[in-house]
């Protein structure tokens, strides 16, 4: 079974929730505020994803960070903050099981990758 990882609340999450339903793929929906985010499963999309494209730079979160917070990013600095701000990860990932999958694009939802 899949495994959607994201917030309840957003809407790209929301849009990418209802995809799977209408397309009958079973998931289990992991969300970060209420289910929590570990140290491992943060360093288990690291390994698998570009930890530059995984840290949502577009996000509110990441507009109410510090100009020191936001400057001189390293991998280890960039997954701190997404451990202490699971809000600052880009959303959804889709875990397959065979593979990560980085957001979500209504247009063509899964379909080239499921």
């Amino acid at each position: 079974m899949h495994t959607l990882y994201g917030i309840k609340n957003c809407d790209t999450v929301k849009k990418a929730r209802n995809w799977l339903d209408q397309n009958g793929i079973a998931y289990r929906f992991h969300d970060f505020r209420t289910d929590g985010l570990t140290p491992e499963l943060l360093q288990h999309f690291a390994s698998h994803l570009d930890w530059n494209k995984l840290l949502n730079r577009s996000s509110t979160s990441w507009r109410q960070l510090s100009a020191e917070q936001q400057s001189d990013l390293t991998q280890e600095k960039a997954l701190q903050l997404m451990l202490d701000c699971p809000t600052l990860i880009k959303r959804p990932i889709l875990d397959t099981g065979d593979t990560l999958i980085l957001g979500f694009s209504k247009a063509s939802g899964y379909t080239n990758n499921l």
